[in-house]
């Protein structure tokens, strides 16, 4: 009973930061199932379940809140759906053994891309308004789709920094098309789960958990979309993915490191996350202070102007 409180609290959290970055539940979920001993191809399958639900609930209210561009959903999630299908299926033929490892060093290089994406350069914005190419979105979109599958997560932190540093549509709609468009991932990967590894490996109580926490949260993450700061929600999520999947590495028998070896890992580790977790903190104050002395600036001029105006009409 402890454990299936904890999944829906993780479900709960997991979606709270994908739908305020675009990314991150299935790669914060797969990480803690692989951590309490379940098998990757069934953590991946118990995820995309779980988000069949909890991307639906996001879409919508994404949608509620206009931050929803139903061209990009179209031409980036058909494609990544059948990337998905073709990951699930490859996972599900791998043995256990060899499955686990090579999750762990996906979901670290996703947990690192991550923590150096939003710490060293937080939410890029370019030029909005160019339309974005089928040509450039389906291959993102199978690529995306794919390692979704096979990594247990990925289609946001693979999808989100493509589309926000293409510059060509606005921060908010690219998270809520991302999350939107995720759900047709979540049923063709969740298919082909289902045709490569049947249902007796998956914990459905497991699944309904993550999805109560996920569906809660959905919600309350679309509207806190436009009041978090990213840079520091992913810096921490970015390190907690890393930390995680390093421990697994370390522990797996590919590796088999010492004790010794694994206490310094998780030392060394430690201290560069508080160190980006600190940096990202002072950039984002900085970056704050800055735009408010550029909004008093502005206003300062708007009265000048309007005086000014005032005085010569007189």
């Amino acid at each position: 009973m402890r454990k299936l409180i904890l999944l829906g609290l993780v479900g709960l959290a997991a979606q709270l930061v994908d739908g305020s970055l675009g990314m991150a539940y299935g790669v914060t979920s797969t990480t803690l199932l692989l951590a309490a001993g379940t098998n990757a191809a069934a953590a991946s399958a118990t995820v995309h379940l779980a988000e069949i639900g909890t991307t639906l609930a996001s879409g919508v209210s994404h949608w509620r809140f206009d931050n929803v561009d139903w061209k990009v959903v179209a031409k980036i999630g058909i494609p990544g759906a059948a990337g998905a299908f073709a990951g699930a299926t490859f996972l599900s033929r791998l043995s256990t053994e060899t499955a686990a490892p090579i999750m762990s060093i996906i979901l670290l290089a996703l947990g690192l891309y991550i923590l150096v994406r939003f710490t060293a350069f937080g939410l890029p914005r370019g030029d909005l308004g160019k339309p974005l190419r089928r040509r450039f979105l389906a291959p993102l979109g199978i690529f995306a789709g794919f390692v979704d599958a096979t990594g247990g997560g990925g289609w946001g932190p693979v999808g989100t920094p493509a589309l926000l540093a293409s510059g060509r549509i606005a921060p908010r709609k690219v998270i809520g098309s991302i999350d939107t468009s995720e759900f047709l991932i979540a049923v063709a990967a969740s298919l082909g789960f289902l045709v490569g590894i049947g249902s007796e490996n998956i914990d459905f109580a497991w699944v309904a958990v993550l999805l109560a926490g996920g569906v809660i949260a959905a919600p309350i993450a679309a509207w806190l979309v436009r009041h978090l700061p990213p840079r520091v929600l992913g810096s921490s999520v970015g390190g907690l993915i890393i930390l995680t999947n390093a421990r697994t590495l370390l522990r797996s028998d590919w590796i088999d490191a010492p004790l010794a070896v694994r206490s310094t890992s998780y030392v060394v580790i430690s201290v560069l996350w508080a160190a980006a977790l600190a940096y990202s903190i002072r950039e984002y104050r900085r970056h704050r202070d800055e735009e408010n002395v550029e909004a008093v600036d502005g206003d300062l001029r708007q009265s000048e102007t309007r005086i000014e105006k005032e005085l010569a009409s007189a």
